[in-house]
């Protein structure tokens, strides 16, 4: 038998040490729409239960708008369920034309092209745009799918403190024998909710001749004034060479990812991106939706505003309650509990209180930085915020971390 006693015993050894460290991550089953309130049957065979939603990517709350579930709806019925090819066989339709275009329109660049996901644009970008001769310069806390992607990559691979410009720029200086450079960073990081410079970084492309490339998952739809994503936050519209983003957070919840930029890296991506040339194509059903979504965002700024409101509204009230969370204007809000069984047991306990969190414990963060994700939608009521603030501030006193600083409550419960 190939697979031996040693091998058998050697997993579950694996596995018994998640459970033991409190980083073991269970799944919760949903047996209701993504929404700001959810049915939850968890633990396994537990009854049904009611809660509100905060760990969604669901930014603008449209994952079951009814325009986008009426667009999937006609989608699947006028260009069937799926493709059963790749786009450059006979997997592209004229709406998968049309979505590109979309995109491109709204984040202001070049070209856009689709990907099956936004892990498949960053695993095929940099193969295809840099070589040997070549740098790429990353941010240190950059997505796991951009360090898969950049493993693919035959270029030399460097990285700087993060959002550290003055580390930046020592690597820029460093490189300056290559060929080509690419400055590498998220928009928005999705753990701490912080967002990169990139005013400062464009301003140090621009000084050292780099190129910019910036995952803006966390971003498209709402950030920037009218939504366009990070660039237009940081007031550099116009100016990122390479854009990845993805259908799959605030476009509507789906999936299906993208590479959007400088037409001639687009167009080598159709010609040499891997994922692009041996995925299915993106289906039908969700290129309709898509094409919806991009529709509504872009005729009214209603949600992201809606967006914007709440978010403010409970970063504030968390910071009165005495929690200790990560500063800044973003909808995904760290609660910093440092203790992986502590944010375990706390979101365990919020569950209870009819409040949906996870907690996010190593290897998802460093060491140390255990916390409860919090993750603000356009679809929350008020009263959908209230009641979290009182849970959490009702858990919170439980385990006695209001007011504490990190050092008190690592004091308390340990790393």
């Amino acid at each position: 038998m190939a697979y031996s006693n040693k091998a058998k015993d050697f997993f579950s050894a694996e596995l018994t040490g998640i459970r033991d460290a409190g980083t073991y991550k269970e799944e919760r089953y949903i047996e209701s729409p993504q929404g700001a309130m959810i049915t939850v049957e968890y633990p396994e065979g537990a009854p049904q239960k009611e809660v509100i939603n905060f760990c969604a990517n669901n930014y603008l709350g449209l994952s079951s708008h009814p325009d986008v579930i009426r667009a999937a709806e006609e989608g699947l019925q006028k260009r069937g369920y799926g493709m059963s090819s790749v786009r450059f066989i006979c997997g592209t339709q004229d709406i998968h034309n049309e979505l590109e275009k979309k995109l491109t329109a709204f984040l202001g660049t070049e070209d856009t092209v689709l990907f099956a996901s936004c892990m498949d644009a960053n695993a095929g970008v940099f193969d295809v745009a840099l070589g040997k001769e070549d740098a790429m310069i990353a941010d240190r806390l950059v997505h796991a799918s951009i360090v898969d992607g950049m493993r693919l990559c035959k270029a030399q691979l460097y990285n700087y403190k993060h959002a550290n410009m003055e580390h930046l720029e020592e690597k820029l200086k460093e490189t300056q024998e290559c060929r080509f450079r690419m400055i590498i960073t998220d928009g928005v990081f999705s753990m701490d909710g912080d967002i990169a410079p990139l005013d400062k970084i464009v301003a140090l492309a621009e000084r050292y001749d780099a190129m910019v490339m910036v995952d803006d998952s966390h971003a498209t739809g709402f950030m920037g004034k009218t939504g366009r994503g990070t660039h237009e936050h940081c007031g550099v519209f116009g100016k990122i060479d390479v854009i990845t983003t993805t259908l799959g957070k605030a476009l509507g919840g789906a999936s299906g990812g993208c590479v959007s930029g400088r037409k001639e890296i687009v167009e080598l991506c159709r010609q040499r991106a891997r994922p692009y040339l041996f995925s299915n194509t993106v289906p039908p059903v969700i290129i309709t939706a898509a094409n919806t979504v991009l529709d509504l965002i872009s005729k009214t700024t209603d949600r992201r505003d809606l967006l914007e409101k709440n978010t403010l509204y409970f970063r504030k009230k968390m910071t009165e309650a005495g929690f200790d969370i990560r500063e800044g204007v973003h909808p995904i809000v760290p609660i910093m509990l440092y203790n992986a069984k502590l944010a375990q047991d706390m979101a365990r306990d919020l569950y209870d209180e009819g409040i949906y969190v996870i907690g996010f414990s190593f290897p998802v963060v460093p060491k140390g930085q255990a916390r409860i994700r919090v993750q603000i939608s356009a679809a929350h009521e008020k009263e959908h915020l209230d009641k979290a603030i009182a849970a959490f501030t009702k858990i919170g006193g439980k385990y006695t971390i209001l007011g504490k600083s990190k050092k008190e409550i690592i004091e308390l419960y340990g790393y």
